[in-house]
């Protein structure tokens, strides 16, 4: 764990005794009983077929049999949430009700800290004091005559902790005194902003419609609001960027859909805020919602830390457009497959619930298409082929979207859709859409999957993991040592003796095994995760050993087999180091290594009996 510790020892060890480790890991993927203390399914980090993850509930930890992914209950939330290990502890400590002790801390950082859990304090008690007005104030009938306007019940708004903010122009300002909070809070959250003309400070929210936007774990950070009265403007006001909250960092209703978005593998975005809640209401639990149209990277790292497919349910205008274009960009770089959700002309999702019910808007979820179609289609529908400048307006547009596509299926049919439309020979059609300078030569799988125009795309690589992990390949000693130390761990009592009997420098291959094996003498083999916080590298490694024993039973006669032959490799290499040197008593290793090899002959030979299996 990197940096200073924050919290106590036994804070964190109290979160991670708390977790529901089955429960946590269920959110993401589907799980089903593999074994006494094994659990399997499909792996959330990346896309197969074929289950080859699996946890151990009581030890609390993951591994993945085809991506090598593993860890415990940190370490998948941090991979899982996109968050560092002081982010992961809160999320759990939060969850499941730990309350954590604090490590002491340099002053000025304890001073920053108080200060925003303050600001935060004062953000959550404004959202609901907005919320309670909303509901039980005369002045918000108009408001909740207009929510009911758009198909919006009462106990979806309340999930969403909608509100409304008065007209009077120092309620909150008011409120927000008599509990104990200072002007210069209520100017650092953007509640409160200062009079041009008096210097008097005043609510800055108004006679408005009052959305929280909260982070991932539903702290609320800021405000969208909507204006009720026709002479307000702007339409929509949302908080400023300040301490707290940082406009274009989240989605809205993000904490709310995500746990669906994740076990669908796919994510609604609309635009509003109304057509997140109403796709909501709908049963449409995987939506959220851009907050304007400018999607951004940031919001796109979100997207892609929960699905593997993004269905875009935006307006088909020139902003909604434009919204597109720079999520295709965006995605492709996350290897996010993007998809356009055919909306009818002039209505957004809310709209369209509305008036037709969620069954049409489930259908038009049903009938999404890849972007590179959507768009290629759009441009098609929507220029001017009467001239040849009009098509050539139309070739123009239509070449970035086929930068994007290598050479396939897909770009095939969509070759041959623009030169039946524009009559031009498909050839002809080919050269003209090329991208200058072999743009869509150099375009990569990825941009493929991105654009919907090949298989499923993989989950990214999970956080904190490196590139050059999932590459690594293991070499034939270092598989034997590790599936050594799993059955070790598999018969307890065996493997204790096992490991006291091998020289762990002359036995093991790498440094990190050796720290394994250190570890595994120092703190027994019934709990090797128990304490074990600072070093990433043995936690992941001795995870994944967990894991690997829990696919086997109790089995003695394996675990010695094992063992003889780890002793085996070793003779060798202490012959081969004779030989080299010209030195030592080869002809009394080789002795040594031919009792051995009888002794292995004979411990597999009962391997094979008690399996069943038969040589050759």
């Amino acid at each position: 764990m990197p940096g200073v510790a924050l919290y106590t020892k036994e804070s964190r060890d109290r979160v991670r005794d708390a977790v529901d480790f089955l429960e946590l890991v269920s959110a993401r993927t589907e799980l089903r009983r593999a074994g006494p203390a094994r659990y399997e399914g499909l792996c959330p980090f990346h896309d197969e077929r074929t289950p080859s993850f699996g946890i151990d509930p009581l030890q609390k930890v993951y591994y993945c049999f085809g991506c090598q992914a593993s860890g415990d209950v940190f370490t998948f939330v941090q991979d899982t949430e996109g968050v560092d290990f002081k982010g992961a502890l809160e999320l759990l400590a939060e969850r499941y009700g730990v309350e954590l002790q604090r490590e002491q801390e340099d002053p000025r950082a304890q001073e920053r800290r108080r200060r925003r859990e303050r600001l935060l304090e004062l953000l959550d008690r404004t959202a609901g004091y907005y919320q309670r007005y909303l509901w039980e104030s005369s002045e918000a009938a108009r408001a909740r005559e207009y929510l009911e306007g758009r198909g919006l019940g009462e106990e979806i708004l309340r999930e969403f902790r909608v509100g409304y903010a008065p007209s009077a122009w120092d309620r909150v300002l008011g409120a927000s005194r008599r509990g104990g909070f200072s002007e210069q809070e209520l100017y650092a959250t953007g509640l409160a902003q200062r009079s041009k003309e008096n210097g008097r400070p005043y609510d800055r929210f108004r006679s408005r419609i009052m959305f929280p936007l909260a982070d991932v774990r539903g702290r609320v950070l800021g405000f969208g609001a909507r204006a009720m009265r026709e002479e307000q403007r702007p339409k929509y006001l949302n908080t400023s960027d300040n301490d707290v909250y940082h406009k274009g960092l989240h989605l809205y209703g993000g904490d709310l859909a995500r746990a669906h978005a994740t076990r669908a593998g796919e994510a609604i975005v609309c635009e509003g805020y109304t057509d997140t809640i109403a796709l909501h209401q709908a049963g449409m639990r995987n939506a959220v919602g851009l907050m304007g149209t400018a999607l951004t990277g940031e919001q796109v790292g979100e997207l892609a830390r929960m699905v593997h497919t993004v269905l875009l349910a935006l307006d088909a205008d020139s902003s909604g457009q434009e919204a597109m274009l720079r999520a295709s960009s965006l995605a492709a770089r996350r290897r996010l497959e993007l998809r356009v959700v055919p909306l009818p002309a002039g209505k957004d999702p809310a709209e369209l619930i509305q008036r037709e019910g969620p069954e049409a808007m489930r259908a038009a979820v049903a009938r999404s298409v890849p972007f590179v179609r959507f768009r290629v289609e759009h441009v098609l529908a929507e220029g001017d082929d009467s001239s040849p400048e009009g098509r050539d307006r139309m070739i123009e547009e239509l070449r970035p979207v086929f930068a994007t596509l290598p050479p396939s299926a897909m770009r095939m049919e969509l070759t041959r859709i623009v030169s039946e439309r524009l009559a031009l020979p498909e050839s002809v059609a080919g050269q003209m859409l090329a991208a200058v300078g072999g743009a869509g030569r150099a375009s990569t799988g990825g941009a493929r999957r991105a654009n919907g125009a090949g298989a499923r795309p993989d989950r990214p690589p999970a956080a904190g993991t490196r590139a050059s992990d999932a590459a690594h390949t293991l070499s034939g000693r270092e598989e034997s040592e590790r599936a050594f130390l799993a059955l070790c761990i598999a018969s307890p009592a065996e493997g204790t003796a096992a490991l006291e009997n091998l020289d762990v420098d002359e036995h093991f291959s790498s440094e990190l095994l050796r720290r394994a094996v250190r570890r595994l003498r120092e703190v027994g083999l019934a709990e090797p995760m128990a304490g074990e916080d600072g070093d990433e590298e043995l936690k992941r490694l001795l995870a994944e050993l967990v894991v690997k024993a829990g696919r086997e039973t109790s089995r003695p006669t394996m675990l010695e087999a094992q063992r003889l032959q780890l002793e085996l490799a070793y003779i060798d290499r202490q012959i081969q180091r004779a030989r080299t040197r010209e030195s030592g008593d080869v002809s009394a290793l080789a002795g040594r290594r031919a009792q051995v090899k009888r002794e292995f002959d004979r411990a597999y030979g009962r391997v094979l009996e008690e399996t069943g299996d038969r040589p050759g």
